[in-house]
């Protein structure tokens, strides 16, 4: 499979801190590349705004990538664009594991950049296929989603290329959890769902097929369900396990209380919740029943 080339039709405004979101590059390791090398050259708004273009971001894509396996950027920074995707294509043709995983999350970042959805969905199939899905939504889909920023993102404006990645990796996650075999009747049943006014869905999805691949049993309420109806749901289901994430920016305070009331109301259930860091860090669980996972290889851990 060949790299994602630069073909976008579109034109995207990019900030210095897009940038380095999207590519792991230090905004001020980019100023210096810009002076040091000339690598990319940032336009000026109307009022003196500094902005980047699609192709200036796919460079810096295509140059990082190429700097976690071994080169220089003094060699990189010399290199035009056609000689970097011919560099990239190595890491295909000669793999090794952690390589080929970089390189199909190189990929998707560039596919999700251009809106290329054919791209997306045959470097997702490529990955999955030659990895398997599970290992695939670890090594590579997980990796790709905390580098977009989709599972813990806390800006209330997602870019819009996110919002298409997102929906792509929601429907291969519903599809995938769909052909897993039902759990056995006696097997521990898990409640999933997002409080109210939570939306990032893609986070809580991945766990419902990761519990269901290991033969529990999973209720999966959804996204920002009203906590009278999570009531009734819990009461009239009896899960040993409640799933919940907390992402959406909020006052600590609220977050402790609709934590305290699941962990008080229900001290049958084990209360499972996840999310943004930043905020549950601050958080002080004061019930024997409630865990703090912070990331996915602590929920393996339990299950």
């Amino acid at each position: 499979m060949r790299f994602v080339e630069n073909t976008l039709k579109i034109l995207v405004q990019y900030r210095i801190n897009d940038l380095e979101r999207l590519t792991g590059v230090k905004a001020h390791t980019i100023r210096i590349w810009e002076k040091r090398y000339n690598l990319i050259s940032p336009s000026r708004s109307t009022t003196n705004r500094r902005f980047y273009s699609d192709t200036q971001l796919l460079k810096l894509m295509n140059v990082s990538t190429l700097l976690e396996h071994g080169h220089k950027i003094s060699h990189l920074a010399a290199m035009t664009d056609e000689e970097l995707v011919d560099q990239l294509d190595q890491l295909h043709k000669f793999p090794s594991g952690s390589t080929v995983c970089a390189a199909y999350i190189h990929d998707l970042t560039t596919a999700m950049v251009g809106f290329n959805e054919q791209a997306f969905t045959e470097t997702f199939a490529a990955a999955t296929t030659e990895l398997g899905f599970f290992d695939g939504m670890m090594n590579v889909f997980y990796p790709f989603l905390r580098k977009a920023g989709l599972l813990w993102r806390t800006d209330k404006a997602v870019p819009i290329q996110e919002h298409f990645a997102t929906c792509i990796i929601r429907n291969k996650i519903v599809i995938a959890t769909e052909t897993l075999p039902l759990a056995a009747p006696d097997a521990a049943k898990y409640m999933l769902f997002l409080p109210p006014n939570e939306w990032h869905e893609v986070a809580l999805l991945f766990a419902n097929y990761i519990i269901r691949s290991k033969g529990y049993a999973t209720i999966y309420l959804g996204q920002s369900v009203p906590y009278e109806d999570i009531d009734v749901a819990i009461e009239t289901a009896n899960p040993e396990y409640i799933f919940t994430f907390f992402i959406t920016p909020k006052p600590v305070e609220e977050i402790a209380v609709e934590i305290l009331h699941l962990g008080t109301n229900y001290p049958n259930s084990k209360i499972l919740i996840s999310g943004d860091g930043t905020m549950l860090n601050q958080i002080s669980i004061t019930t024997d029943n409630v865990a703090y996972l912070k990331n996915v290889d602590e929920l393996l851990g339990i299950l």
